[in-house]
């Protein structure tokens, strides 16, 4: 085989022809998710594929498509961010089986024996330096630091690759080790659901990788709830609720969870609440505390009038506010009236206990 491989010639077109249309024949979605402008662009990166891999073999060194591989899924996540990074990686791993299965057998005439064991070997690490991939994202400096960064990491790496099950059972695993479950929601959970935020909003996974993240985190959950109400009463009350069109409604599930656990009765009330449905609730429910959550910066506005109405319907009803909404704030709540500020579950548990009778 030369390193100068024309590319022109007729084998060569049969061969990536074949290889592309193999693709579509496998992967029938590919008809919905790529148009005719994405679809010349795969053939033109067929081309560039099999460049790079014979490139590779002729010098006899797998790095040269290992390199390459990592570089176009990363440039296809980019490029193509209305599709996922775990639904990217399953489009390039099955090319590169198509690659090898055609090459095998139609590339005899191109390549010798030696050369095409090459070219089974060096696809078959791209197909797994590829799939590790999906889960080699930037990550944050608050998701890194402190306990459990091992755990965290397994079950952000099982919702990115699209693996609920394992998800549930690297929690399931870590309540059997005995870590308490305030810590798992604070320490596991919340910081690998922040993480899932984090990520959304820089573009690395879409919006259904994000619901779907939720919906797991979800069901993981709901095996704590046996746990959860099986615990001794102590006669205070928690209403929780997100405010506005909230759809990040995790953080706020999460707090209520936890007061349950530590002997609360709470009612959450869910997100897009009106006003006046909320009146109702502390007329029907009479709370201690009212824990307002916001996501979203364009929802504080509605934050401030629910809790002006709170205070108004009945200045003793406590009031705390959270979310990473006030993140963006200079200690906006102080203004409000509203009694405390929580960053974590923790934090505002530690003080209702301490100033709430």
């Amino acid at each position: 085989m030369s390193l100068l491989m024309n590319y022109n010639d007729q084998k060569f077109i049969e061969i990536a022809q074949l290889i592309f249309d193999e693709q579509f024949r496998r992967d029938p979605k590919l008809e919905k998710e790529l148009d005719d402008r994405r679809r010349r662009l795969m053939y033109d990166d067929v081309i560039y594929n099999i460049s790079y891999l014979m490139t590779a073999v002729q010098l006899d060194d797998s790095n040269i498509f290992k390199g390459y591989a990592l570089w176009i899924y990363e440039l296809l996540c980019h490029i193509m961010k209305d599709l996922d990074r775990d639904r990217i990686m399953e489009h390039m791993t099955d090319h590169y089986k198509i690659m090898s299965e055609i090459l095998n057998s139609h590339g005899k005439d191109l390549l010798t024996e030696d050369e095409l064991e090459k070219v089974t070997e060096y696809l078959s690490i791209a197909i797994e330096a590829t799939k590790r991939a999906v889960t080699d994202v930037p990550l944050t400096e608050t998701f890194m630091a402190g306990e459990y960064f091992e755990i965290r990491k397994a079950y952000l790496d099982a919702l990115l690759t699209n693996k609920g099950k394992l998800a549930y059972s690297i929690v399931e695993d870590a309540k059997t080790d005995g870590i308490p479950l305030p810590v798992i929601y604070e320490e596991i959970l919340a910081k690998v659901m922040y993480e899932i935020g984090a990520l959304w909003y820089h573009n690395i996974i879409t919006v259904d990788r994000e619901h779907y993240a939720t919906t797991v985190t979800q069901t993981v959950m709901s095996q704590f709830y046996d746990d959860i109400f099986d615990q001794p009463r102590k006669s205070r009350t928690l209403i929780s609720c997100a405010v506005g069109s909230e759809l990040h409604e995790m953080g706020i599930r999460m707090l209520s969870d936890i007061f349950e656990y530590n002997g609360w009765d709470t009612y959450y009330l869910g997100a897009a609440l009106p006003e006046s449905a909320l009146i109702n609730a502390l007329e029907e429910h009479k709370p201690d505390l009212v824990a307002l959550s916001v996501t979203m910066p364009p929802y504080l506005s509605a934050c401030e009038s629910m809790a002006r109405a709170i205070k108004n319907h009945n200045p003793k009803i406590k009031v705390a506010v959270g979310g990473q909404a006030f993140n963006y704030t200079d200690e906006l709540w102080i203004k409000w009236g509203v009694d405390f500020y929580s960053k974590s579950s923790e934090d505002l548990i530690h003080w209702a206990e301490e100033n709430i009778s």
